[in-house]
Parts: C-alpha cells; sequence; structure tokens
C-alpha cells in the first residue's frame, strides 16, 4: 500500500520493510486536519488541530465539526484531545488554532488561534495567544485588535520562542498598513506572561516592497529573525527578509524576479537554518511548472533554486510544497508536498514525503494513496514533519483518515517514518549564556551520568527519562552537546550557541 526509498527507513517489527506507519486516524472528538507538531518533555508529541473536538457550531466555527484542539499523541499512538477551544463563552479561550506549538522553558505549550479570544471585531474574534500545561490547564495571555484598528495584528499564524525567553510571531492580517483591506500583516514579540509589542507592520513600503501576510519567522545563530512572506515584494510574489529583534527589516530577495516566476514564488512556509549557516525553504508555486521550488539563500540574499518540483511526468516528486523543510541529523532535509503524485480524486490530491541533499539532490520517498484510491489511511501532509529525539520523523495529514466521519476526505492522520538514523539529545532554547539552565529532551536519560557543552564538563539534574537540566559550564564554546547514558552517548542534533 505504501512505497519508499530503501534503505532510508529500517524496518520495525511487524511493519517489515514498510518504514511508513500510520500510528493514528483521527475521528474528529479529538481534532480535524491535524496541522504542526512539537515533542514534550515527557516524550510525548503535541499537535494541533484547528477544527474537531467538543466545543463549537456553525455559528461558532463555520464548519460544524468543532473550534479546534490541542492533541496529545505518544510514539507510538493513543491520540487523545487534550484542550477543545471554544470551552468559554463567545470562544473567549480561543477558536480555530493554527501554525505549530512552541515548548517554552517552563515546559508548557505555547500557541495561537486564528479566530476567537475576547475581542469580536472581526466578527468571531480576531485571534489569541495561549499557554497550555501538559495537564491540560489553558490560559489565554493576549488577544489580538486589543488596540483601535487592529494596530496589534490580527489572525496570528505561529509563534517561536527566542533566545531571550520571549516569543516571536507573525499575523496574517491587521497591522499599520492600511494597503490591504484587513491590514498587511505584522510581526510581534510576547513575553511569557502576555505583553505584546507589535514591532512590524508589513506593507510599510511604497507598493508592498516589504511584502505582505509573513509566514512564521526562526531566529537564527546571528540573533536576527528570518522568515518569507506570501506576497508582495519587488514582483508581487512575496519576499525572504532579515529582521533584527527591534523591529529593522531588510527585504533580502523577492520572488518573481526571474521570467515567469521560474525562481519560485509564493511560499506558503517559513525558513530553516542548515547547519552550514545558510537557510532553506520552498516556494509553493512558481518555477518552471509552477508547481513550486526549493532553495537556499545566504544570509546576505544571494539565493539559489535548488529544485523545481514537477519536472518528471506525473509529477513523482509531487508538488505545491506548502511546509517548513527540517535538517534531519543525517544532515538532509526532509519535506512535504501537498499536491501530485498517486491517485487521488482530481480535485483533491495526494502528497509524498521527499528527501533532498544540501545541493538539490531530491528523492520522494514516500507517496500517499499508491494503492487506494479512496485514500482512508492519509492523505495532503500539510504541515512540516518532526524527528523525533528517538531518530524518527513524525508528521500529520490534512485529509485521509476514516471516511464515515469526516465524509468525503477524512479527518486527517498521525504518522511516523522508522529510521535508522538513532536517537539523540535536543533543546528547548538552543542558546544561553554560562551559568544559564538548559532544558534537554532525549530518550534514556534517567541513566545519564555525564553531560557535556562541547567538550566541557556540566552539571545537571535528571527530571525524567525524557528530560534532564544541564548548567552551561564556565569555559564553554559553541558546539555540540553529549549526554552520557547507559547505553552509550547521545550527542546533540544541533549545536548549542554559548552566548556572550
Amino acid at each position: 500500500m505504501w512505497t519508499q526509498v530503501a534503505p532510508l527507513f529500517a524496518a520495525n517489527s511487524g511493519h517489515a520493510a514498510r518504514g511508513f506507519e500510520l500510528l493514528f486516524n483521527l475521528d474528529k472528538t479529538n481534532g480535524v486536519n491535524p496541522l504542526g507538531i512539537v515533542q514534550g518533555t515527557d516524550g510525548n508529541f503535541y499537535g494541533i488541530a484547528p477544527t474537531g473536538g467538543a466545543n463549537g457550531n456553525d455559528e461558532d466555527c463555520g464548519q460544524g465539526v468543532g473550534c479546534g484542539t490541542v492533541f496529545k499523541v505518544g510514539p507510538t499512538g493513543g491520540l487523545t484531545a487534550l484542550y477543545n477551544f471554544c470551552a468559554l463563552s463567545n470562544c473567549a479561550d480561543g477558536a480555530l488554532p493554527v501554525g505549530s506549538l512552541a515548548l517554552g522553558t517552563d515546559g508548557n505549550l505555547y500557541g495561537v488561534t486564528n479566530d476567537g479570544g475576547s475581542n469580536n471585531v472581526c466578527f468571531f474574534g480576531c485571534g489569541t495567544v495561549f499557554r497550555l500545561t501538559l495537564a491540560g490547564s489553558l490560559t489565554t495571555l493576549y488577544s489580538f485588535c486589543t488596540q483601535t484598528g487592529c494596530l496589534d495584528g490580527r489572525a496570528p499564524s505561529s509563534i517561536v520562542l527566542g533566545t531571550d525567553g520571549n516569543f516571536y510571531g507573525t499575523t496574517s492580517l491587521g497591522g499599520g498598513s492600511a494597503a490591504c483591506k484587513n491590514g498587511c500583516g505584522t510581526i510581534f514579540q510576547l513575553t511569557p506572561t502576555g505583553k505584546l509589542t507589535t514591532i512590524y507592520s508589513f506593507c510599510a513600503l511604497a507598493n508592498c516592497a516589504d511584502g505582505t501576510v509573513p509566514n512564521p519567522v526562526i531566529q537564527a545563530s546571528d540573533g536576527n529573525l528570518y522568515g518569507t512572506t506570501q506576497a508582495g515584494g519587488a514582483n508581487d510574489g512575496g519576499t525572504v527578509f532579515k529582521m533584527t529583534t527591534s523591529g529593522a527589516l531588510t527585504t533580502l530577495y523577492s520572488f518573481c524576479s526571474q521570467a515567469n516566476c521560474d525562481d519560485g514564488g509564493f511560499p506558503m512556509a517559513g525558513l530553516v537554518q542548515a547547519s552550514n549557516g545558510k537557510f532553506y525553504g520552498t516556494t509553493y508555486a512558481g518555477g518552471s511548472q509552477d508547481e513550486g521550488t526549493a532553495f537556499k539563500i545566504t544570509a546576505s540574499g544571494q539565493l539559489t533554486t535548488l529544485y523545481t518540483f514537477c519536472m518528471q511526468t506525473n509529477c513523482p516528486s509531487g508538488g505545491n510544497p506548502g511546509s517548513s523543510l527540517i535538517q534531519a541529523t543525517d544532515g538532509n532535509f526532509y519535506g512535504t508536498t501537498i499536491a501530485g503524485a498517486g491517485t487521488c480524486f482530481i480535485e483533491v490530491d495526494c502528497g509524498t514525503i521527499f528527501r533532498m541533499t544540501p545541493t538539490g539532490q531530491l528523492a520522494t520517498i514516500f507517496t500517499f494513496c499508491t494503492s487506494n484510491t479512496t485514500c482512508n489511511e492519509a492523505r495532503a501532509p500539510g504541515a512540516a514533519l518532526v524527528q523525533g529525539t528517538d531518530g524518527n520523523i513524525y508528521g500529520t495529514t490534512v485529509l485521509g483518515g476514516n471516511n464515515t466521519i469526516c465524509s468525503p476526505y477524512g479527518c486527517g492522520s498521525f504518522f511516523r517514518l522508522v529510521s535508522n538514523f538513532g536517537p539523540f539529545v535536543g533543546f528547548v532554547n538552543r542558546a544561553g549564556q554560562v551559568g544559564t539552565e538548559v532544558e534537554i529532551l532525549g530518550q534514556g536519560l534517567d541513566s545519564a551520568n555525564a553531560v557535556s557543552f562541547n567538550g566541557v564538563p556540566a552539571q545537571f539534574k535528571v527530571q525524567s527519562n525524557t528530560f534532564l537540566t544541564a548548567t552551561v559550564p564556565t569555559g564553554a564554546s559553541s558546539g555540540t552537546v553529549t549526554v552520557a547514558i547507559a547505553a552509550g552517548s547521545l550527542k546533540s542534533n544541533v549545536a548549542f550557541q554559548v552566548l556572550p
């Protein structure tokens, strides 16, 4: 039923030579159309579903399937709704969560909802930022459109944890520009206690040369924020930008700079900074086939188109990549396309999972719906993949699942790609000064007997089998963090940055 490229993914007991494992089909009660996921300190994965759940109706969310959930799922399955939005009157707690969750240094989850909140000037709320404990207790930190004219933004898309302990995020609408009917979007800073500062409003330049509708941002090793916009720029095909945390923005590249947008256009996802310091991303459209591209760009704005999708007959590579890439521990990038390939209905494509080298050599490692035309297992991956600390890669599909519940295309699914990459350790915050307590995620950490930062021993405290804290030692320099456990040594998947 599923295809794969060997030997990238190893066989697993009960799933000989498959690699792809469908762990859970959502069933409306725990959510519909799941998006981004994140690994928690307890080793479980937490994700959002924009609709579904126990609360809401047509009047509230316009879907008749609930106003969304945050769900929890174990590495081997067992998915449950952790929180059902619109639990409060008028959906004051938010509705229709989007993007991906962020893990805070306090161990809690942080995220955004596209609608709901305490301000209803947007017909059905303007969106919120929330904090959620792993036990399911939610606190609304901010409701958008608190300022007249929604100068503080509306319809947030995602947030990330910054090295300064604050969160940085984007809104798709609102802000100070009148060039867009409902505002052109913003970038904001939010403290853990909920104080929001709008640090940039898009379309601040003539003809929106700085872009409109920003995608989620990342914070790079130089401390600046990097991201993309879906439209605007010199050619109205979207942009890549760099911005300081105080709000000074530089447009690094405007897409559709080449004839027929051969360099790509209209990115629908953010960037990832690779171990070589460069940034990698995708465009949803453009390229010679108008099915999207994969690209790399330097911090100074030199862009290279690495791959153009749908170059082969019948699009075996898929098309329209709409989610961010990840760089796995093998050094390659992994991503998804939401369209192309497979045997899906004409109006809804199947999608693929692909692997790409840093130089742009691409291989399709999994194609959805290759032999099942109803695709009731999984289809249309719509969010970035995540590599768990066990080495395996996890993801969600927007569609697929039990068609009798979410007719006709299914509620979505949660899956795993079994790899032979091996376990590693990761960070909640990958930068800090000497003396800073660092949160480290992994497997088998209850047997940890030593932790070192680029070879310098550090004091540490085991919190659980999947979580420990360590103090950045005097004399440490930026580099790999190693945790010695009973089964061997675990190294970090990215370098830890020691700040001055």
